[in-house]
């Protein structure tokens, strides 16, 4: 199973993420994109991460 990180000094709070799949990110309160699950049947997490414009979501 992949683990899906996102490094909170990098991310801009953009959101792209959130609207890819919301069943994994989440912007919250403080601006920051946050990690709600691990796993997404339905999306693939690697494109997503690819998709960040500062490259603040990592999939390992």
């Amino acid at each position: 199973m992949s683990k899906v990180t996102v490094d909170a000094a990098t991310c801009v709070g953009c959101g792209l993420c959130e609207q890819a799949c919301p069943e994994v990110f989440q912007v919250q309160g403080d601006g920051i994109a946050h990690v709600k699950s691990q796993v997404c049947p339905e999306h693939n997490l690697k494109e997503i991460a690819d998709q960040c414009p500062v490259t603040a979501i990592h999939v390992s």
